[in-house]
């Protein structure tokens, strides 16, 4: 770990400890120290360029929930500590809903919802990060439909031409990482997999997929099997019908204790032209913003298959969208 503290002794170690420390250690202020001062954050809702806005957010999210845990789950990452690193990391929250903010007036709520984070960090600090949030999950479990959350938001802040605009390729902002990952086996068999269902090559699922496959899927879904994967991909498709599908980012990896493993980061780009999983067509332009992470392995016979996923996007940014940019 060359340019790195000598706290952590390997990469996964670095990016699930600072995550404790600066969260539920209450280190806000080591943030000065592990990311640069002008740190991009990319999310589904927005884009935030600078620490002191970063910081700001942090307390703010600690304000309304201040039990907030962060579970690291898995860290998938690819690069050198000389050149950089890329974590692709999932991380597994709860929190409950004690104070007033951005979600409204306090509900005592408990929520439980999955985060994936990919952050370029060199020489001790994060520079640049992308960021996935289960919106979908904290406001269902809040009472609120995804739909409602996001048609409130805009009320909120200011009406359709003037709230705060959802991330898109045309606001982003060049960073220092410029990567796009490895190109390990698995990494290359999960966006194969991927591409193929998004070329509505839906034989995939049931050739790719293990029968008892375990799916975690946006809005805190969890589903199991062929018949999961395919309810999931064929409603995100069907919506999008015509969109372009890219990989912008492919980690594959085999590490000790763990099986293999592949993290994308990817988007889906274009109108809101079929009915699927947001409901009747409209035509708006959209930009879905989306990670997907698995592992794959063989209980019986020798062809290894996907035998878990965690796919996240951000629902109430891709309703948001869809209501800004069809007027409704």
């Amino acid at each position: 770990m060359r340019g790195f503290s000598d706290k952590y002794k390997s990469f996964p170690e670095y990016i699930i400890g600072i995550t404790k420390e600066i969260w539920e250690d209450r280190g806000i202020s080591t943030l000065h120290n592990y990311y640069a001062p002008d740190i991009i954050v990319r999310s589904p809702g927005s884009i935030v360029i600078g620490n002191e806005k970063v910081i700001a957010a942090t307390m703010a999210t600690l304000a309304e929930f201040p039990d907030r845990t962060l579970y690291g789950e898995d860290v998938i990452w690819s690069g050198t500590p000389e050149e950089g690193m890329l974590s692709s990391h999932r991380l597994h929250s709860t929190a409950t809903h004690s104070r007033p903010g951005v979600y409204g007036e306090p509900t005592g709520k408990k929520l439980d919802y999955r985060i994936i984070a990919d952050c370029h960090a060199r020489n001790n600090q994060i520079d640049d990060e992308w960021l996935i949030r289960d919106q979908g999950a904290i406001v269902r479990q809040l009472g609120m439909l995804p739909q409602d959350y996001a048609r409130d938001l805009i009320e909120k802040e200011g009406g359709l031409e003037n709230c705060v605009k959802p991330f898109s390729p045309r606001d982003d902002v060049k960073g220092p990482y410029n990567g796009t990952g490895n190109d390990n086996e698995w990494g290359q068999k999960l966006a194969d997999t991927l591409t193929r269902i998004m070329n509505a090559d839906f034989a995939a699922i049931p050739g790719e997929y293990d029968r008892a496959a375990n799916l975690e899927y946006p809005g805190g879904i969890s589903t199991l099997s062929y018949d999961g994967a395919d309810q999931f991909w064929m409603g995100l498709r069907a919506s999008f019908p015509d969109a372009q599908f890219i990989i912008h980012h492919q980690i594959g990896r085999e590490d000790p204790f763990m099986p293999p493993r592949a993290a994308l980061r990817w988007s889906l780009h274009g109108k809101h032209a079929g009915w699927g999983s947001f409901g009747a067509p409209t035509g708006a332009d959209v930009y879905i913003f989306g990670a997907t992470q698995v592992e794959f392995g063989a209980v019986s016979g020798d062809i290894p298959k996907i035998r878990r996923e965690w796919t996240l996007f951000d629902e109430t940014a891709v309703w948001k969208q869809i209501f800004i940019n069809s007027g409704a």
